[in-house]
Formats: structure tokens, sequence, C-alpha cells
């Protein structure tokens, strides 16, 4: 004789959640940086082909990309939108000390054990997913603090050669203005080196990824391990 089941058996069971991820302030800085620093990068170029004395092309490549012959119109841009640029990171970083999000992006004590170990992950050298503390991983946080230092840099930098006389503390307490000059270059290859970087992360993580800094929201589907009650339970 067959007996009724009224233990509980376990299912699986979706718990959908929706979490914020980026604040609006971070998003509205963040996406306003990418025109922002295109067009900053773009008419540096302009004006460093002037005279490209670290990094010279051939009058070829330079024609191709339309570099030559264009200083006044880089200057033009560069010196209006470096004033956008400037305010634009002066709110994203006064966010981030009066909020305290800064804590979501600088390094940790183990951040860089964990930045070893996303490397690793990614040269597939090791099965184990990255671990995150918050929001980001070890390896992004040294980049996206390294990011923000390269925001300050470049612009003292361009301050230090743009008005040397008038600036000349700055100009001499960073070596001169020919070492101003080489530094302030040599941020832009970096911030090149990070946005290729970052676009490629974005790129392999997903279009959620970016759907969220677009947003600043997404969706958590988790699996969640219930019971199902019968109904002799329930009286």
């Amino acid at each position: 004789m067959k007996q009724n089941q009224t233990a509980s058996s376990p299912r699986t069971a979706r718990e959908v959640q929706i979490i914020e991820l980026y604040s609006r302030w971070i998003r509205y800085t963040h996406w306003l940086n990418v025109p922002l620093l295109f067009i900053m990068i773009w008419s540096g170029l302009l004006i460093y082909w002037a005279n490209a004395i670290y990094l010279p092309l051939p009058d070829s490549v330079a024609n191709a990309l339309g570099l030559d012959h264009k200083l006044a119109e880089g200057l033009g841009w560069h010196f209006a939108i470096m004033w956008l640029f400037t305010l634009n990171g002066l709110i994203y970083g006064s966010y981030l000390l009066i909020s305290g999000e800064w804590r979501d992006i600088v390094p940790l004590k183990r951040s860089f054990r964990d930045a070893l170990g996303v490397v690793a992950h990614d040269l597939h050298l090791r099965k184990e997913a990255p671990v995150i503390v918050g929001k980001i991983n070890g390896a992004q946080r040294f980049a996206y603090t390294g990011a923000l230092a390269l925001g300050a840099a470049i612009v003292l930098t361009g301050i230090a050669i743009y008005k040397p006389v008038q600036t000349s503390f700055l100009t001499e307490l960073l070596g001169g203005y020919a070492t101003a000059r080489f530094l302030h270059f040599a941020c832009m290859v970096g911030f090149v080196l990070f946005i290729l970087v970052h676009v490629a992360q974005v790129i392999k993580a997903g279009f959620s990824n970016f759907l969220g800094m677009a947003s600043g929201y997404a969706v958590v589907d988790d699996k969640v391990d219930q019971k199902q009650t019968s109904t002799s339970e329930l009286k």
C-alpha cells in the first residue's frame, strides 16, 4: 500500500533582484568624459605632430591621419575643451570623496594579490574566477585609481606648458618646460592604453556590463534552494 508523501522535497527556484551598480553622478561624469577625452586626445595629437619630437611619424602617415599642419585647430579645441575636462574631473572626484564611494575604487591591502589572480585568470593560467571585494576586482581598483591619477597629472602638466611663465613654480617643479611636455605626452599615452584595455574588458564582460553603466542598475538572477511545502504542513 502506497503512503502519501507529506515530507518536504527540495526544489530549485529563481530569485530575481534589481540592484544599483552606479549612481547618477558616476554615470553622468563617466559618459561625459568619453567625448571630452576623445577631443582632448585628438586635438593634442594635432598639436603634438606640429613638432613630433618623441615619436616622429612619416609625413605620409601624418597626412593620411589628417594630423599634419593643423596646429591652430588643435590649440583652439584643446584649450576650449580642457576646462570642461577639468571641471568634469573635479565633479567626479568631489562626488567620490563626499559620497564615500572612493572606498569602492582605491586598492585594498589584498588588491595586489587579487590583481595577480585576475591577470592569471585572463591569461587562462588559473581557472578560479577573480575575487571581487565590493563592486570591482583588484586589477580594476589599480586601473581606476591609476586613471584618476593620470587625470590629475595630465591637467597639472597641461597647465604647466600652457602658461609656463604664469605658473613658473609648477613648471619648475615638474622639471622644466621640456620635462613637463614629455610628462604630458606620457600621460596621454597612458590614457590611450587604459581606454584600450577598458573597452576590451567591457566587451569581454558582455552587453549586460555595458547596460549596467548606462542605466545604473543590474538584474541579478540567483538560484535559490527552497522547500516545497505540502498542504498538510500549512494547516
